[in-house]
């Protein structure tokens, strides 16, 4: 029996590992763009990628969009709303300043999920929920102290920082509303949904910064729509092979693979103050994703 959970188990970190190594590509678009495109046109061709994939799995499913049809459409347009606005927000930051830093930052988003909870799920919080909170607060100052965002007020940082920070906060709502829609629609609706209503509001903000293109340039934002779609079915399928205490801890590794790719593509050195500053909030995003609420045990599915 252990060896059956062990084996499971092992799955289940395997999925999600995969999952967050294909987000951490999402995310660096805009650092990989260069300039050549903005984060709303990243934003917008990847949607379009992301419907067509969906479109043609049920076509190959033989199922029809009427299947998929929600008494919640309003809720699904609110949810593309924020992770649309977040997702553009952490593509800004990584952009903008080293990936690394912009991807401890975003990990806050574990944070801000805790008063939502509380709030809107009438959870409740315990006082080490508030000192996992600290933590992960505490680990952020570190990471901006270190690049002098409380010294020199550098703009050309604190701007990107507190971009990232704002589009923690916006998925954190957008994984709120993940997990209410996910008790009433199936995952492909709700992904269906996500794309088409993403494609709806990105078209005009996206057409008003629009950048000429090369075709190959296009093509691959558009294939970050397939890459969002595997690594959302990457991520269920290890949430649903284990519990949250066994998979949340390994949101983290986007760290790691933020990391690579910053100094793999980019030449980016991380500095100790950012290195501490990271494992800090992983410390505490860890602390978090184990202690059990007294009520329930908090559930969540990365944004999509």
């Amino acid at each position: 029996m252990r060896s059956n959970q062990l084996y499971t188990n092992t799955k289940a970190i395997i999925w999600v590992t995969l999952g967050t190594a294909l987000f951490s590509l999402i995310f660096a678009s805009g650092k990989f763009a260069d300039g050549s495109a903005t984060p709303l046109q990243i934003l917008f061709l990847r949607y379009i990628g992301g419907l067509a994939t969906l479109l043609l799995v049920a076509m190959a499913r033989r199922e029809t969009l009427s299947a998929s049809r929600s008494s919640k459409p309003l809720s699904h347009f609110m949810r593309a709303v924020f992770g649309a606005s977040g997702g553009g927000a952490l593509i800004y930051a990584s952009a903008n300043m080293p990936i690394v830093d912009a991807t401890a930052l975003g990990l806050l988003y574990v944070v801000f999920v805790i008063p939502l909870g509380v709030l809107v799920l009438k959870e409740r919080l315990t006082s080490q929920h508030l000192a996992a909170v600290a933590v992960c607060c505490a680990g952020a100052a570190i990471v901006m102290a270190s690049r002098g965002a409380f010294t020199s007020f550098h703009l050309a940082y604190i701007l990107p920082a507190g971009f990232a920070v704002l589009g923690a906060a916006l998925l954190a709502v957008e994984g709120l509303m993940i997990k209410m829609l996910s008790h009433s629609d199936r995952a492909m609706t709700v992904l269906l949904y996500v794309n088409a209503f993403g494609i709806l509001l990105m078209a005009g903000p996206a057409a008003m910064q629009w950048a000429p293109l090369s075709v190959e340039s296009a093509m691959s934002f558009v294939l970050l729509g397939p890459i969002a779609v595997t690594a959302q079915y990457c991520i269920v399928q290890g949430y649903r092979l284990a519990s949250l205490s066994i998979v949340g801890p390994v949101d983290y590794t986007w760290l790691i693979f933020a990391g690579l790719i910053g100094f793999l593509y980019f030449g980016e050195m991380p500095t100790l103050g950012v290195a501490i500053g990271s494992a800090i909030i992983a410390i505490g995003g860890i602390m978090l994703a184990v202690i059990k609420s007294p009520s329930t045990e908090c559930d969540t599915t990365a944004p999509a």
